[in-house]
């Protein structure tokens, strides 16, 4: 385990923020280390070049009349943003009582990796795997993976498989084995409203001419109702509704309210009226401000009437709402209720579909077994996730399979935070789980 947990730190010293082209030479430097990693466990590994970040794609030994299974993973990670909240430099990962803390560390480097150890155990023990193995591990999921499926479709035949396996989620406790079938979808969208065509003097020409951050701020109130109802019209025209099953056995899972409210260091915890918090973050749709910006942000006062304000915006979408659909009922509502006194200017952004898949049937029970092997005497929580995987639904698109999401990071490891972590021990966990799924997929 030594030398994996040296070839680990390395793997997260690599600054491979997608997102930012400063990092450039970092992405294409990870990238690389992937498929070397690969090709050095026997696997045929290749890198293929897109008009964003590489695609690694690598096979195990091929046996007619054997499923094949696709493992998915990335590599890129998100920005480091605030540095100063760091408790150590975030591409200098650090380990201490178990526990390493780098920038990727569980989102997605370390789940990835521990497949990547369970394959090379496997094959060192055996010299062949149960299934016929396809791993593909992009460079771009944390910008929405724009150039994955325009690769799947190129590749269509090449990838075809039986079923697609992701760890790119969490465990909703530590110890207790989780399934997650669901995610929520994604709509991203940057709002720029323009007053004046350079920034006034406040007191020259204050209450004339309308300033852009006070029309954004009456726009961002506009997006709720007292109740935290989404207040769009048409936002909850296509919300597909709870089971009932769902809603009670989320009642009995080791993660309640809580538990979410000390991760998060929140004074209380406030959602949509008449869902727990549960039912909120894994099968709501939400409206969230994730920056805004304008005027004079230095230290003391600079009594301007800004030019322009600008906010971010991401609409987390639950089966069966179209992320397209969304993002016209967002514009509708800008345009609609905007001021003549000002310009706006909408650039939707990266989008994600919702998935749901029965995890009571087909693949779904074999994931099952194979997470009761890990965990002996353990029923896995069945779940579904907050977050968005945008690949996972162009995979049913595209390659006609369902996914199997088996993360096992933890839900308090500060992923898209500063100091993310992720436990050492669960490099071997990750390891026996890919060994147990392949097995249990080729038994089926």
């Amino acid at each position: 385990m030594d030398i994996a947990l040296n070839q680990f730190l390395d793997f997260l010293r690599f600054g491979s923020i997608s997102t930012d082209s400063k990092y450039k030479e970092q992405v294409l430097g990870c990238a690389g280390w992937v498929r070397q990693k690969l090709a050095a466990i026997g696997l045929e590994a290749a890198q293929y070049e897109t008009p964003g970040h590489p695609i690694i794609v690598a096979r195990g030994p091929r046996k007619a009349g054997r499923p094949t299974v696709l493992i998915y993973g990335h590599y890129d990670v998100q920005p480091v943003d605030p540095l100063d909240l760091w408790r150590r430099p975030p591409f200098n990962p650090g380990l201490e009582n178990g526990i390493i803390t780098a920038r990727g560390a569980s989102d997605n480097k370390g789940q990835i990796f521990a497949h990547i150890l369970g394959i090379e155990q496997t094959l060192k023990e055996k010299g062949d795997l149960p299934v016929n193995l396809i791993l593909l591990i992009e460079g771009e999921e944390e910008i929405g993976s724009p150039h994955l499926a325009p690769f799947l479709k190129a590749h269509r035949d090449e990838l075809a498989c039986d079923v697609v396996a992701i760890s790119d989620s969490s465990m909703i406790a530590p110890g207790q084995p989780t399934f997650t079938y669901g995610l929520r979808g994604l709509a991203a969208v940057e709002v720029t409203v323009t007053g004046p065509d350079h920034d006034l003097h406040s007191g020259i020409f204050g209450g004339a001419v309308e300033n852009p951050a006070t029309v954004l701020a009456r726009l961002i109130a506009g997006l709720h109702d007292k109740n935290l109802k989404v207040a769009l019209g048409g936002f909850y025209h296509d919300v597909k509704a709870l089971a009932d099953w769902e809603r009670k056995a989320w009642k009995k899972l080791p993660l309640q309210e809580a538990d979410l409210l000390r991760m998060t260091g929140a004074p209380a915890l406030r959602g949509e009226k008449g869902f727990t918090a549960l039912e909120q973050i894994w099968a709501r749709p939400t409206a969230e401000v994730n920056g805004i910006g304008g005027g004079y942000q230095g230290e003391g006062t600079k009594t301007v009437l800004p030019s322009k304000a600008m906010g971010k915006f991401t609409f987390r979408l639950v089966p069966d709402q179209e992320p397209g659909k969304i993002i016209n009922i967002v514009h509708n509502y800008f345009r609609k209720n905007a001021p003549p006194s000002v310009k706006l200017d909408i650039v939707p952004g990266h989008c994600g579909e919702p998935y749901l898949v029965d995890p009571n049937a087909g693949f779904g029970v074999v994931a099952q077994k194979a997470l009761g092997r890990l965990f002996p005497g353990r029923k896995p929580a069945l779940i579904r996730e907050g977050g968005t995987i945008p690949i996972v639904a162009e995979f049913k698109s595209i390659l006609k399979v369902d996914t199997l999401l088996l993360g096992f990071c933890l839900p308090d490891c500060n992923a898209h935070s500063p100091n993310e972590t992720f436990p050492v021990s669960h490099l071997d966990l990750g390891a026996r789980l890919n060994r147990y799924l392949l097995e249990e997929i080729a038994a089926r």
